[in-house]
């Protein structure tokens, strides 16, 4: 490359970022590799987790690193992570949603705090290993696109990038599929190679989730299981137990399988029902994003309310009071506040918000 650009890369300790960086180095960039430390490893985490940024990932980025031949350093990141995206994530659970946190990382993290740290570091682009494409479009526009590998495809967590961060990532192996990835970290002769791939909650590497948010002082007092019309089926020790579409440990003996269909907070009272009272012809979301210009009048296009769940029609249309009103052409099942509604234009990212 003649300008030699500086690029940051956010390095995991996984394949996929390992290879990104190896192939900037390829390509003729100036890498700079960083990981992120966003939080102690309690000790009664299991070992060899399926998680990502723990020490071992740390330290495992550091050797490819070495491998690469790359400048490498890790930042600490621990008390915004704990500020923005932990305390999000017990505050949600307390009040009856379930959040998403990766989706979280990334918009305040991953595409805020460290583009900060790239200006620091006078590095003229981020990249990272998630399985996306930024396309610019005839009139300049970045667009957020879907990867070339739809069982990889990461756009749901990223739907709140703006066009400021949009402008300065790359997703290197976004017009890959994993296979290709896993190939590449082998010919560049990478430590990682073989490494597992990441599915739990980083900060929660048993999986948890009672337990943390119970150290972290949710003690939301016990109540009713209800029906629909609000008769009592059972009792239950607490809200946070419990997330719409959930259908073990409900402990209740019933003629018909019966899911958990909504959680009222204020009321201390699980709602169940059969698996046909999980179907919603329309959610309202609100904390709107828009990866270029906010839709105007009605948008005709796909939503996805949940990774990896293929987008479905729908319309869209924003109320006076500034939240999304989304309908769907046939009813979804398992609409759950506190999650990502993600709006798609063929495989463009429009925008998206959180389901209330």
């Amino acid at each position: 490359m003649s300008d030699r650009k500086r690029v940051l890369v956010a390095m995991s300790g996984g394949v996929d970022s390992s290879v990104t960086a190896a192939l900037l180095k390829e390509q003729g960039y100036d890498v700079i590799g960083v990981s992120l430390q966003l939080y102690d490893r309690p000790e009664h985490s299991p070992s060899g987790g399926k998680t990502c940024c723990s020490l071992t990932d740390v330290m495992d980025a550091a050797r490819v690193a070495k491998k690469l031949g790359i400048p490498f350093q890790v930042i600490d990141m621990r008390g915004r992570f704990q500020e923005l995206v932990i305390d999000d994530f017990v505050a949600e659970y307390a009040s009856g949603r379930t959040p998403n946190p990766c989706a979280r990382c990334n918009e305040r993290i991953k595409f805020g705090l460290l583009l900060e740290t790239a200006d620091a570091l006078n590095a003229d682009l981020l990249a990272t290993g998630h399985y996306a494409r930024i396309e610019q479009d005839e009139d300049g526009v970045f667009q957020l696109c879907k990867g070339h590998d739809p069982r990889k495809d990461q756009t749901y967590f990223l739907f709140a990038m703006n066009q400021e961060q949009l402008s300065r990532t790359i997703f290197p192996v976004g017009r890959m599929e994993k296979p290709e990835v896993r190939a590449l970290a082998a010919r560049f002769g990478l430590p990682v190679a073989s490494k597992q791939e990441s599915q739990e909650i980083c900060f929660i590497p048993d999986n948890d989730y009672v337990r943390f948010l119970e150290e972290r002082g949710v003690t939301n007092p016990g109540g009713d299981i209800v029906d629909r019309e609000g008769k009592r089926l059972a009792g239950h020790d607490g809200i946070h137990h419990y997330t719409v579409g959930q259908r073990r440990g409900l402990g209740i003996a019933w003629k018909e399988p019966l899911y958990v269909t909504a959680l009222d907070a204020e009321n201390a009272r699980v709602v169940v029902g059969p698996k046909e009272e999980l179907l919603k012809t329309e959610l309202l979301a609100d904390q709107l994003t828009w990866t270029g210009t906010p839709i105007s009048g009605v948008f005709r296009g796909a939503c996805s309310i949940r990774y990896r769940q293929q987008p479905v029609p729908c319309r869209a249309e924003l109320q006076a009071d500034g939240r999304l009103r989304i309908t769907f052409d046939t009813p979804q099942s398992g609409v759950t506040p506190g999650q990502a509604a993600v709006l798609y234009d063929g495989d463009r990212v429009v925008g998206g918000g959180w389901i209330l």
